[in-house]
């Protein structure tokens, strides 16, 4: 008589997790050989397990990352492109986040830099760090635009603040001066205080010469690549491995008839 009260109850106090696990409880069979500190335990159990959940996927939204369903579990260390499994596998677990420092993801193009950075950033959500992932074009442009309507103090704000900011697309055109002394207060303010990653077609020797100011760019590489873990890829572009996607595949049958 007291069942649906009780889930009613739980429900009303954000309890969704334990709400479920006591109605599946009450329709197993067997279950009353529980005693009531097991019931107990599994309705935790399963509260705990939901709200983890659900911190992960408002994490993930939040991220907005490139390769939604890049993961870890996932990456391909078969390719030839000089990928060590020890080395990513060491860096998954998460210790340089805790130590404030960055990661650099360099390579030729097509080579899987970005869904490697993306895969990261899930890594970290699965963390519970949160997680924010932006083109480098894309964030001058907003940058700029923030400055016109009012944002921007609310727009560095959130640049800074975030765990772990992945920058896609790094040295992809040289800096004007404003973009310089806006990365530069980024990673002034992220400083032994918050990890980025960064991926980036052009290797990390010409990034000095990229920025162009050179005392901007001894500050901005300062507080940027000296603690930082490097990841090298190496071969060809993993697009040509996978042949070409033609318009008359099924998936893109949406295409045709659009």
């Amino acid at each position: 008589m007291l069942t649906h009260p009780m889930i009613n109850q739980m429900q009303a106090l954000g309890l969704a997790g334990m709400a479920t696990a006591y109605r599946e409880l009450t329709d197993q069979a067997g279950s009353d050989g529980l005693n009531r500190d097991e019931w107990l335990g599994l309705m935790l159990d399963r509260e705990m397990a939901t709200r983890t959940d659900k911190r992960l996927a408002n994490r993930l939204a939040a991220a907005r990352l490139r390769f939604s369903d890049a993961c870890i579990e996932n990456i391909d260390f078969s390719a030839h492109r000089k990928l060590d499994r020890r080395s990513v596998l060491a860096l998954a677990q998460g210790e340089w986040l805790k130590a404030h420092e960055h990661l650099i993801i360099t390579g030729p193009t097509g080579t899987g830099k970005t869904w490697l950075g993306c895969a990261f950033g899930r890594q970290a959500a699965r963390l519970d760090y949160s997680v924010l992932y932006v083109r480098m074009p894309r964030l001058f442009e907003d940058l700029a635009m923030a400055r016109l309507d009012g944002r921007f103090p609310r727009l560095i704000d959130k640049l800074t603040r975030v765990q772990r900011l992945v920058l896609d697309d790094w040295g992809s055109h040289g800096l004007t001066e404003q973009q310089r002394g806006d990365l530069l207060e980024i990673f002034e303010e992220r400083y032994k205080r918050k990890s980025t990653l960064i991926t980036a077609q052009l290797p990390v020797a010409q990034w000095h010469e990229m920025i162009g100011q050179p005392t901007i760019a001894d500050a901005i590489l300062d507080r940027l690549v000296h603690n930082a873990h490097r990841i090298v890829l190496e071969g060809e572009s993993m697009r040509k491995t996978r042949g070409p996607s033609l318009l008359t595949d099924p998936e893109k049958a949406e295409i045709i008839t659009a």
